[in-house]
């Protein structure tokens, strides 16, 4: 079951920050992890043991890099060759990178996370009062998520930014880092293991392809779908959710069509409900239409940001009498037009926003109002 509220907040998201936060909740999902793995590091997969896999709620990138990247930190078992040795765990560093060009300090960077993440072990031990003879820092698996638009010539090191006569390579700190390159990763690559993450990242690779070529990659994931067995549909409900989501912040809402057809052509097959569906298809539908696309063409046109504000803040409202009309069904949601229009803090009408699914009916909402 989808979550109504993560659904509005996701869809209220503002543009410059979809690829971190869209990113981070498909990576949150464990299941996508095994299928990122899948792509990057196939020989990998069968020594871990995703079905204890935690994910650390910590960050390791300073605060003046956290408008380019972001990070999540996996442990969980791994396994020997011959399967029959205790497991250890391993940590999986993922470093969502986000910004359009490579980032020479790359190698250096990704050192100083895994520094930082060593030492907040040897910290946890000291703390611990743990002998010092039973400290063992685990391995550390770093893992590059990049979506931006320069190539990668080259892996992250160290040797990028230290002039090193040959004498003195060997005294260079090495590792190696699985890097996961989307834009220009072969479809081929991305599809062979036929994960739905993998059919996920080759919409995200599509993110600036002529609407012809989009609509073509739609219809493939379409044809895809149709071929599935129905016990596999559930795991795709969060691949039709990041479209809808994709298409509002990265595509033109001309392709918000093709993207409702499949989810009306699929939806009980995918196990959504028709409440959800409708809901999906409803809402992104007045944010592209109504609201959000008519305030950033005001924006652009009068080269204002008052412009912008007042398109969104217009959209939001049209947001909140479509997701009310269609919760209540009654003619007394129109009269709330001019409560709504009366509010001029746009944070304010986005809090308002993620109130209507928790109002039981009409009358709590308006008590929400008059607060």
């Amino acid at each position: 079951m989808l979550d109504i509220k993560t659904l509005l907040a996701d869809l209220d998201t503002r543009i410059h920050q979809f690829h971190d936060r869209s990113a981070k909740w498909l990576l949150e999902n464990t299941d996508n992890l095994k299928g990122l793995l899948e792509i990057i590091a196939s020989d990998l997969v069968e020594h871990l043991d995703f079905s204890r896999v935690e994910i650390q709620n910590t960050t390791f990138i300073p605060d003046d890099l956290r408008q380019q990247a972001s990070d999540l930190v996996y442990l969980l078992p791994f396994r020997d060759q011959d399967k029959t040795k205790t497991a250890k765990t391993v940590l999986i560093y993922i470093l969502v990178e986000h910004q359009s060009t490579v980032d020479p300090l790359m190698g250096l960077r990704l050192l100083s996370y895994m520094c930082h993440i060593w030492n907040t072990q040897r910290r946890a031990y000291m703390q611990g009062e743990v002998p010092l003879s039973d400290w063992r820092f685990q391995p550390i698996i770093p893992v590059i998520f990049y979506t931006g638009e320069q190539r990668w010539v080259r892996p992250p090191s160290l040797e990028t930014v230290i002039d090193l006569p040959e004498a003195l390579r060997h005294f260079l700190p090495r590792f190696d880092v699985l890097l996961l390159d989307v834009k220009r990763e072969p479809d081929e690559r991305l599809l062979r293991s036929d994960h739905p993450f993998g059919w996920l990242l080759t919409v995200l690779k599509a993110e600036d392809y002529d609407p012809e070529d989009f609509v073509r990659v739609l219809e493939r994931l379409r044809n895809h779908l149709r071929g599935l067995p129905d016990a596999e549909g559930a795991v795709w409900q969060q691949v039709i959710y990041y479209l809808y989501l994709f298409i509002f912040h990265r595509r033109s809402a001309d392709e918000q069509p093709v993207l409702a057809d499949i989810v009306a052509e699929t939806h009980p097959y995918l196990g959504l409900s028709d409440e959800e569906a409708k809901l999906m298809q409803s809402m992104a539908e007045h944010y592209l239409e109504r609201g959000i696309a008519q305030g950033r063409q005001e924006g652009r046109q009068e080269g204002r940001q008052e412009g912008r504000q007042e398109g969104e803040k217009r959209g939001t409202i049209e947001s909140i009498l479509a997701l009310l009309d269609m919760r209540f069904e009654t003619d007394a949601v129109a009269a709330l037009r001019p409560a709504l229009e009366a509010i001029d803090d746009l944070q304010v009408l986005r809090e308002v926003l993620l109130e209507v699914p928790e109002s039981e009916n009409l009358e709590a909402f308006r008590r929400t109002l008059s607060r």
